[in-house]
């Protein structure tokens, strides 16, 4: 199968339930500067939905945290595949926790990081 690398607005995660849920109930896999938490959901309109998150702690400028954003959703965008192999349907959210202004290549490559490591984590809670 080809993989799209697209950003759906399916995929997009909204729901505030489904947000609540996951900060409540998530669990987390952390690779230093960036924070993956995620839920299975059973019922999800996709088989994944992602957002992303930068503080305002580390980032006074909205301009700044859009800018951090929108590195985030594009390393997702180009990485995801690596998290639809799950077979499970899950919300995550990404989160951006330094206020190291780190480039493309940098967050990309952690970013990969981070979701072979929640794989790792994923099939150990399975067996």
């Amino acid at each position: 199968m080809e993989k799209r690398f697209t950003y759906p607005k399916s995929e997009k995660l909204k729901s505030r339930n489904t947000i609540n849920l996951l900060f409540s109930e998530g669990l987390s896999v952390a690779k230093y500067p960036l924070r993956l938490v995620y839920v299975r959901v059973p019922d999800a309109p996709a088989k994944l939905q992602a957002g992303v998150s930068v503080s305002k702690k580390y980032f006074k400028k909205a301009a700044d945290r859009n800018y951090f954003k929108r590195l985030l959703r594009e390393a997702y965008r180009l990485n995801k595949h690596l998290l639809t192999d799950a077979g499970n349907a899950y919300a995550v959210m990404l989160l951006y926790q330094t206020n190291d202004r780190l480039g493309f290549e940098e967050i990309n490559s952690r970013t990969i990081r981070l979701f072979e490591k929640f794989m790792e984590q994923e099939n150990a809670n399975r067996h």
